[in-house]
């Protein structure tokens, strides 16, 4: 187990693009990956992994080699050398890596891990946020489960295959994978692979989709033959999973505020080959008002502050601000308040997020059911859904029945 300085150096290019240009961690690696044709599968799982835990542990590895924002190229270094020290790998007599103290990062890391702000790695203002609305406890069991590495799971498209079907197909290209209990469309890779490269993918037989993700197209009950309207589709993982258990009967409409989106979803769909679904910028307010009282089903996967998906996107630890929770709190009671109208009596509506915090979830349908628009639905049921109970994404999940009119 030795360090290759190539690598090394690809990596540390990353993280200055991560941490001083901006730049977020999963284009950072999808562009090193595509730096040298030669390497091999594992010095690209180096390079891929490497960048996410520094990302990860920054503020941990920041305080152990005693630096400070902004960064420069000496102190990147030195946070590297935390990481290779803490990992177990020889240090290289690299000019770089002189002097690397290694008996005192391992020493400053046993004394740091006392502190959780510090172990786990977060701004103390969200260590403060997630005491204030968890309690104690639960947020130490919760930010330690959000920083575990994410799995790769991924939704069998039930227009083009079966999960026995393409458990098969990737056998046999040595991509292994298991069932995962109670969902009949997922299943889990055994170890990281580039599965895009695949002709199943190519296919559209599957796409990559968290297995907390995957519940909530279910959740609204959606039926073939009805009209569904997926009113923040953004990217449309959601509106494809609809689509298939739609059996491509019906109307799905995607609906989202970003043309470049929705084009994201068009080829998508060609792909998984779903062709219900109508795609519908949302440029004015006319948009919405054309469909009030329009669909049997309404999904409003609203825009959060992303607290339950840390282990997949590491660097919104450093990303989001305090007052970026304040304001989108703000725009998930706009969304339920103008898009709930779209629901026509009878019908059903899912509010759903992927944050851990009761403020963005279960305090903001209690604060909706009171509005003159909320009063007139009916609450059914809620999920909530936590990292450190499942292994997968935290997230949220309300239902919500629209009463009939009298």
């Amino acid at each position: 187990m030795r360090l290759h300085r190539n690598l090394v150096y690809t990596t540390i290019d990353s993280l200055n693009a991560v941490f001083n240009e901006g730049e977020y961690a999963d284009k950072v690696v999808a562009r090193a990956l595509k730096k040298d044709k030669r390497w091999g599968s594992s010095d690209r799982k180096f390079v891929a992994e490497t960048i996410y835990e520094v990302v990860r542990w920054k503020r941990l590895y920041a305080e152990i080699a005693e630096v400070k924002e902004p960064f420069n190229r000496e102190d990147l270094w030195r946070m590297f050398s935390v990481w290779a020290v803490l990992r177990g790998y020889p240090i290289p007599d690299w000019r770089q890596l002189e002097g690397t103290p290694e008996r005192k990062i391992k020493g400053r890391f046993d004394e740091l891990s006392k502190i959780r702000k510090m172990r786990e790695s977060i701004p103390d203002w969200m260590d403060d946020l997630g005491v204030k609305e968890l309690g104690e406890a639960l947020w130490t069991k919760e930010i330690a489960a959000q920083n575990q590495p994410a799995k790769v799971i991924l939704r069998v498209n039930t227009l083009k295959t079966t999960k026995e079907n393409l458990h098969s197909l990737l056998m046999d290209l040595n991509i292994e994978t298991e069932f995962l209990k109670d969902q009949p469309d997922a299943l889990v890779l055994k170890e990281r692979a580039n599965v895009f490269l695949t002709d199943a993918f190519k296919e559209g037989m599957f796409e990559v989709q968290d297995a907390s993700s995957q519940l909530v197209a279910a959740f609204l009950d959606v039926q073939p033959g009805m009209r569904v309207v997926d009113t923040c589709a953004g990217a449309g993982g959601k509106t494809l999973h609809m689509a298939s258990l739609m059996q491509n009967k019906g109307q799905l409409i995607a609906m989202d505020l970003y043309e470049s989106k929705l084009k994201q979803l068009k080829l998508r769909a060609k792909r998984n080959g779903a062709f219900n679904i109508e795609y519908r910028i949302i440029d004015s307010t006319k948009v919405i008002k054309k469909l009030h009282e329009k669909a049997d089903r309404v999904l409003i996967d609203a825009p959060c502050s992303g607290l339950g998906v840390l282990k997949r996107n590491p660097d919104a630890k450093w990303k989001l601000q305090p007052e970026f929770i304040d304001n989108i709190k703000k725009v998930q009671a706009e969304v339920l308040e103008n898009y709930s109208k779209i629901v026509k009596p009878g019908g059903k509506l899912v509010y759903a997020t992927c944050s851990i915090l009761p403020s963005e979830n279960q305090e903001q349908i209690k604060r909706f059911l009171t509005t003159e628009t909320g009063k007139s639905f009916t609450f059914v049921k809620e999920t909530k859904i936590l990292a450190q109970e499942t292994g997968f994404d935290g997230f949220y999940m309300a239902l919500l029945e629209r009463k009939k009119e009298i």
